[in-house]
């Protein structure tokens, strides 16, 4: 996606109205409470996150550690959202190649915080030498699903049965777009 087209599509009504009431900011390391409260809620409640039990702080430096970029947005409320791009596999043959991970809490949902976040992440990505991004989601993760599609991803694979959350088998897709 051009960077005329990221800013374009960064001009909708949601996305600006999240953009009066949130900033996206580089990581803190004091936002690692935080974050970790937001990816429980996802590991213990749905499909979004793979985890099926609560992650320590060890999780979130490990992930500072190996990421091109890691933000989280910050409201007056405090951060409601994080996000980061990382390499996808450690061989300079995908050097070029960035997957990419994402959470908003729930009640900040389908208001443009995650547009947001993913228009950040994929500036910061090409800053990098990204061209392509991967993202991988349960199948059961429809929310996720949309979202992607909405912002221009494409199913690109499908794992079956590759995972097993609350004794439901689930596949894997994997979506992806060149930037």
């Amino acid at each position: 996606m051009p960077e005329s087209e990221v800013g374009q599509v960064a001009s909708g009504n949601d996305v600006v109205a999240a953009a009066e009431h949130g900033t996206v900011r580089p990581v803190r390391d004091e936002d690692c409470g935080e974050i970790l409260s937001i990816f429980n809620h996802y590991a213990i409640n749905g499909f979004a996150a793979y985890a099926d039990k609560p992650v320590r702080e060890a999780y979130v430096a490990d992930l500072l550690r190996c990421t091109h970029a890691f933000y989280v947005v910050d409201s007056p409320e405090g951060v409601i959202g994080f996000g980061f791009c990382k390499p996808f596999l450690p061989f300079p043959a995908f050097a070029k190649t960035g997957e990419l991970t994402y959470f908003i809490q729930p009640e900040y949902m389908n208001q443009g915080f995650g547009s947001l976040l993913l228009y950040r992440l994929i500036r910061e990505s090409r800053k990098k030498g990204i061209t392509m991004l991967i993202a991988h989601m349960a199948s059961w993760n429809e929310e996720g699903i949309r979202f992607h599609k909405k912002h221009g991803f494409y199913v690109a694979g499908r794992l079956k049965d590759i995972g097993t959350k609350f004794e439901e088998p689930f596949d894997i897709l994997i979506m992806q777009k060149a930037i």
